[in-house]
């Protein structure tokens, strides 16, 4: 008996043994296995869309009358056309609420023979998304375009009988590679970005110093010295030398300008800012120009003030995104790839906080805005490059894209080329310093790359609950 006891002891461990080694094996062969991938667009109710918090309520009633008008469909008599993209600011600006970026269904689909118009929809524009405008990087002569040709006219919609007017060849572009695309941008907290005074974001950009140039970081603010400004665009902020902010190549300085510039090219209205129309054909003319201005004799302020004045108020008024604590991954995971945010050289360009200025707003005034962007443009090399200049940002220039709100969009990049947050952070890497062309972000992709899987994933996790 006991020598089958003590025989029985070493085999009880040896099978321990064995079974400890297995779960070893087993253990590292998932963690080798193991990949890190984009956990995607953050599902459950919308976590922005609302009034910033702490506005009186005069200050309320004027953001909801701006979201009332940014949510309405508008048609000929109003203005609309002849040349557009849509016909309401709400079908681009859609996800995850209203003032966001693009929805995951494509309005431009179904507007495109609205009420009986007659276009086709170009190949670029897919049910499935995203929303896009279109730009051509050359005049046929060769010398710069830059500007948005609109997808869509009015010719054919019963309330534009007469109008003849014609797509542009999109087909004929695209086959000289001459067509680049734009996303709408999110509009959530615009009004905190626009209250960042130049200083603190020139200050900022002046911070760290070392450790961006060790990287390859250089990055600038979109603004022209004042008297030595080439350009007649009103998007070119060289007459006071201040620094623009908003749009994709930082081209518009303030919520008003962006709002105006919008009305006119994106749906054709013609407004106080824009005052002529961008196709003058006469038979396509079925409203006085300019199609929307102040009304003088309004008897109340929000009867008086303009659509693009309700616009620029509703996005100013409109609250920054609410990140998640624990979604995805849970709040050890996302603590963590804050942390590696940070320490690989993300947050150099990708600054988690600015802070607003003494505002005559009480509830913009001297608040941290946790945008995770500096606001300045960077050179993000050829891979990005859409060969498009405004203002001062170069053909391969972008602002730094804030995150806030990253969790629940979509589609992402400048052109919307991609839904998966891992690609897109590739996408930042191109170029080299032997060619010339070297992104600014070559150095930190290239950190982001040496991380394991598992702190990948962390990362990954972390962007996805902003």
């Amino acid at each position: 008996m006991n020598g089958r006891l003590l025989y029985a002891v070493p085999i009880a461990g040896l099978c321990g043994f064995f079974l400890l080694k297995t779960d070893i094996v087993s253990s590292q062969t998932f963690q080798s296995s193991f990949r890190a991938v984009d956990p995607g667009v953050r599902g459950g109710p919308a976590d922005a869309g609302g009034p910033i918090a702490r506005l009186t309520e005069r200050e309320l009633a004027f953001f909801n009358a701006g979201k009332e008008d940014f949510e309405e469909a508008e048609n000929v008599e109003e203005g609309l056309g002849p040349t557009m993209n849509l016909d309401g600011c709400s079908g681009c600006h859609a996800q995850p609420a209203v003032g966001g970026t693009s929805p995951a269904r494509n309005p431009q689909i179904a507007f495109a023979n609205k009420m009986g118009a007659r276009n086709t929809v170009p190949s670029f524009v897919t049910p499935n998304g995203p929303v896009r405008e279109a730009r051509f990087v050359r005049n046929p002569d060769g010398t710069p375009d830059g500007g948005v040709h609109a997808l869509f006219t009015i010719a054919g919609r019963w309330d534009a009988r007469g109008c003849g007017l014609a797509q542009p060849n999109f087909d004929r572009e695209l086959a000289n590679r001459n067509v680049i695309f734009r996303i709408p941008t999110p509009v959530f907290g615009a009004g905190l970005i626009e209250q960042i005074p130049d200083s603190t974001i020139l200050s900022n950009q002046a911070a760290s110093s070392t450790q961006k140039r060790a990287l390859g970081i250089r990055g600038r603010a979109n603004f022209a010295v004042s008297g030595r400004t080439t350009s007649g665009q009103a998007n070119n902020n060289g007459n006071d030398g201040t620094v623009a902010r908003f749009g994709w190549k930082a081209q518009n300085k303030s919520l008003l300008l962006f709002s105006g510039e919008a009305y006119n090219v994106e749906m054709g209205i013609t407004n106080e800012l824009f005052q002529t129309e961008r196709d003058e054909t006469p038979s396509c003319q079925f409203a006085m120009v300019p199609n929307d201005v102040t009304n003088v004799n309004g008897s109340r302020p929000l009867d008086a003030i303009s659509a693009i004045e309700k616009f620029a108020f509703f996005q100013r008024f409109l609250a920054p995104p609410t990140p998640s604590p624990d979604t995805p991954g849970g709040a050890g995971s996302i603590g963590r790839g804050r942390d590696l945010f940070s320490s690989t050289g993300c947050a150099l360009c990708h600054t988690p906080t600015l802070n607003t200025g003494n505002s005559t707003v009480a509830a913009l005034r001297n608040q941290a805005a946790n945008l995770y962007s500096n606001l300045l443009v960077h050179d993000m090399g050829p891979r990005l490059a859409d060969g498009i200049t405004q203002g001062q940002a170069g053909p391969r220039e972008f602002r730094t894209a804030p995150l806030w709100g990253l969790g629940q969009r979509i589609f992402l990049l400048h052109d919307g080329r991609t839904s998966d947050l891992l690609a897109a952070i590739q996408e930042h890497r191109s170029g080299s310093a032997r060619s010339g062309d070297a992104s600014e972000a070559n150095e930190v992709i290239g950190n982001f790359n040496n991380l394991s899987e598992r702190q990948k994933q962390d990362l990954l996790n972390f962007l996805r609950s902003l």
